[in-house]
């Protein structure tokens, strides 16, 4: 949301107001002070273990509350969490038009993932404003009878803020050693598919003397534990700390290939060339499958180390998986989202 929150405070007729669940309160505060966002409103929600239904039961009195004291003409938020669904709700009930950034992604899968699936499945349902990143994003809607004036396709604003870092940032040179770059925390994949991933990234690194991979470790004690089990006294495998944004967009850089189960990682290793290999069953995003540079692996061990092997051993497959495409926007899907709001709101004057 970074990007929109800088072009709504760039315009001449907007107020806007910014506010924090702070589901995830340690990945939050370095992004925060790097990105150069100030919070209006932080409600730090977040406590160790907290299941989503006791998230919600917090957040819908905090966020209604302040909507009823700010009385703002749009309501707006990203993504598939459950600070997106909970502030859907908090709109919906105040009877204050709510826009869905990054709508339309559909598995048509309510298990995968879960919860999200099902989140943007019912936030759909009461959007103004439905900001789709592709076509096939809004085709989804479409199907699902969202009138056609609701939809904007935008691109992601997650390709604006790569844009924009990849300007400012002095990246780093390759280095003649191969890195790959792990991230894994899917609730889905928690217990045995985690288990069957790591297997996995043993066997590369035991296969090639020649790789390094690194793995920033997300906060969850799922993820922790095993990680630390299994993977820590490989030495050719480096756990690291979460790592803020842009080291993370530098560490992308440096990668030979991308293996993850992120949403976003998805998204922006195509923009850099990185072949992504999709450590999911299904993914919201198949734009880059098709465009064949990324590839859906799953998280069966063999699968995973068949086609990392393929990827590091022969050039030719390597290079047509390492192109610079951009199917999910160009870096002004901001701006986009700004102007879409500025006509309906003048329009309903």
């Amino acid at each position: 949301m970074a990007p929109v929150i800088r072009a709504l405070r760039a315009t001449g007729w907007a107020r806007c107001i910014v506010v924090a669940t702070a589901q995830h309160r340690d990945l939050l505060d370095q992004m925060l002070h790097r990105l150069g966002v100030s919070i209006d409103h932080d409600l730090n929600l977040m406590q160790d273990g907290q299941r989503s239904s006791e998230l919600l039961a917090r957040m819908l009195p905090a966020l209604e509350k302040i909507l009823l004291d700010e009385a703002p003409s749009a309501v707006l938020a990203q993504g598939d969490t459950t600070t997106v669904f909970g502030t859907a709700i908090a709109a919906f009930h105040c009877r204050i038009p709510f826009g869905h950034v990054e709508a339309g992604l559909r598995t048509r899968n309510l298990d995968q993932p879960f919860p999200e699936e099902g989140y943007r499945q019912m936030v759909s349902r009461i959007a103004q404003w439905h900001f789709a990143p592709t076509q096939r994003a809004a085709a989804a809607l479409l199907a699902e009878q969202i009138p056609v004036e609701r939809i904007h396709v935008t691109g992601n604003t997650c390709i604006d803020t790569l844009v924009q870092t990849t300007r400012e940032l002095t990246l780093p040179k390759q280095t003649a050693e191969k890195i790959i770059l792990l991230t894994a925390h899917r609730r889905e994949n928690f217990g045995g598919p985690l288990e069957s991933i790591f297997k996995a990234i043993l066997q590369i690194a035991d296969r090639f003397t020649d790789v390094k991979i690194v793995y920033p470790v997300h906060p969850n004690p799922n993820v922790q534990t095993l990680a630390q089990t299994m993977l820590s006294k490989h030495p050719r495998i480096e756990l690291v700390e979460p790592l803020d944004y842009f080291a993370f967009v530098e560490l992308m850089h440096q990668s030979t290939l991308i293996l993850t189960d992120s949403g976003g990682v998805q998204e922006e290793a195509p923009t850099l060339g990185k072949p992504v290999l999709v450590l999911r069953d299904t993914t919201e995003r198949p734009e880059a499958v098709e465009a064949g540079v990324a590839c859906l692996v799953g998280t069966d061990t063999s699968r995973i180390t068949t086609i990392v092997g393929r990827l590091l051993e022969d050039d030719a497959i390597y290079g047509e998986m390492a192109q610079k495409v951009s199917p999910y926007g160009d870096g002004h899907a901001s701006e986009r989202i700004v102007e879409s709001i500025r006509k309906t709101i003048q329009e309903n004057k």
